[in-house]
């Protein structure tokens, strides 16, 4: 779900960031900027929804919602865990936003600052890491992936007189009757999302974006204005479509656009003629996106 999709400036028609990731039953909250919680209300997505709040960097529209999603999270006593994540090196950032008003404070969320390339977190379903971006400040990128899982093949299992119970037993035991399990399932690859913010073109960009079913990134600038994206760490229409085509992306979504742009449509006519073939969405205020299926 696209709760804004503005740069520096919010327009009539853009909010500032804010972009929720329903993964698995969890709801993952990507840079709150001014106006997210209005724009979740808006969206249907209430507080109770989230169980992570992901901050690339703490530019103000990136991070100056925190405030109000957190009170949010706080006076609708959200009963289950909420962990915020965002780069170390702002935690005096963090921590004025957290309490920048007086609230009753309900709950308590978990701190998992990220401090440099890595994992930040493993659940049952997926992993998070994060890689260092190039922007003016320290900011992160994000990226989850799906742990891989087995896909049974239902004429291999018949092949074999595999059924019912026994289905389940050779999943779990990794063998039947000296049946392996390789011999009646494949690798079910798992699915792969980055969340791409305020940078320049950088390894981080790539390795971020690499075999992604799907990927989430600025294109702040159009390519005419390229060496303005360079100065202030940002990317342009072009580029980001770039790293999509490099890396495999199936999905390409753009967003973060500057307010001096008037045609959405040439973001996405400058990412067919970098050479992006896959599925393409120029975002836009409360859109909703879908996650690529499996293959």
């Amino acid at each position: 779900m696209v709760l804004g999709t503005a740069s520096q400036v919010p327009t009539r028609h853009r909010n500032h960031n804010g972009y929720l990731l329903r993964w698995d039953g969890e709801g993952i909250l990507f840079d709150p900027g001014e106006g997210t919680q209005r724009q979740m209300v808006r969206a249907g997505v209430a507080a109770h929804d989230l169980n992570r709040i992901c901050v690339t960097h703490f530019h103000g529209d990136h991070a100056l919602g925190l405030p109000g999603v957190i009170q949010r999270i706080n006076l609708d006593q959200v009963p289950h865990e909420i962990t915020a994540h965002y780069p170390k090196s702002g935690q005096r950032f963090y921590e004025r936003l957290h309490f920048a008003t007086p609230f009753r404070a309900t709950v308590s969320l978990t701190e998992a600052p990220a401090d440099g390339d890595g994992v930040l977190a493993v659940t049952p379903s997926y992993t998070l890491d994060t890689r260092r971006l190039s922007h003016s400040i320290e900011s992160y990128g994000y990226r989850i992936t799906e742990h891989d899982g087995r896909r049974m093949l239902p004429e291999r299992l018949a092949a074999h007189g595999i059924k019912g119970p026994d289905i389940g037993r050779i999943q779990r035991e990794g063998s039947l009757g000296g049946v392996s399990l390789d011999e009646v399932s494949e690798l079910r690859r798992g699915q792969r999302f980055a969340f791409v913010m305020d940078t320049r073109l950088c390894e981080g960009v790539y390795a971020l974006a690499e075999g992604c079913d799907m990927l989430v990134i600025e294109s702040t600038f159009l390519d005419e204005d390229e060496q303005l994206a360079v100065e202030h760490g940002h990317l342009t229409a072009g580029q980001a479509a770039r790293v999509a085509r490099d890396g495999g992306v199936r999905h390409l979504v753009l967003t973060h656009f500057s307010q001096r742009y008037t045609d959405p449509d040439e973001f996405e006519r400058q990412a067919r003629a970098a050479g992006y073939e896959g599925e393409l969405t120029v975002a836009h205020d409360l859109l909703r996106v879908p996650v690529p299926k499996r293959r």
